[in-house]
């Protein structure tokens, strides 16, 4: 049995930040703040989405810069192909925006067991499975709660990571490491 593991077995999955801070423009302010706070090697997911394309390209490129100053890895929301030519170091969205394009990590967004299906088939390096808990974004809106988070994580062929509502406190009361925030980070 042994000898079918003797040979070089190439990791699929490279290590990914245990946080993200995602961007928006709620946090819009406090974001080199935060960036310089984090632990060294965190992720930045950049949205920034109520910007001009020229003016989300500059913020994007100032953030990176930031970001690489603490070691973090910065992601851009957006496909594969524009990650690339942006110098981010991975795309970040939903299946069906990143099931196509060059190779890049990619970052997909779930929240169901269906989208789980869908970001595997896109190539999914990582998920942001979401919304553990009741969110800002969301006023209202339905969440995984702990249960059926761990439900939908057990069932993933790829790290997954929390989102939604997460603070340093409830990061702490689930399993998983891999945690991202919008504001809980920004405080």
């Amino acid at each position: 049995m042994a000898r079918c593991y003797s040979g070089f077995v190439p990791n699929r999955h490279p290590p990914l930040p245990d946080i993200w801070l995602i961007t928006d423009a709620r946090n819009d302010e406090a974001l080199e703040r935060t960036l310089a706070r984090l632990p060294r090697g965190s992720g930045l997911v950049y949205r920034h989405y109520h910007l001009a394309p020229a003016a989300r390209r500059a913020r994007f490129a100032a953030l990176a810069r930031a970001a690489r100053r603490f070691g973090h890895s910065v992601f851009l929301s957006g496909p594969a192909r524009e990650a690339r030519g942006w110098g981010a170091d991975g795309a970040y969205g939903a299946p069906a925006r990143l099931a196509r394009g060059p190779a890049c990590l990619r970052l997909v967004t779930v929240h169901s067991l269906r989208e789980l299906g869908r970001a595997h088939r896109a190539r999914a390096d990582a998920i942001l499975l979401s919304p553990v808990f009741a969110t800002r974004s969301h006023p209202g809106g339905a969440t995984l709660g702990r249960v059926h988070f761990h439900l939908l994580a057990a069932r993933s062929a790829v790290p997954v990571i929390a989102l939604g509502g997460m603070t340093v406190h409830r990061a702490r009361t689930l399993p998983s490491r891999k945690w991202a925030a919008i504001q809980g980070l920004a405080r």
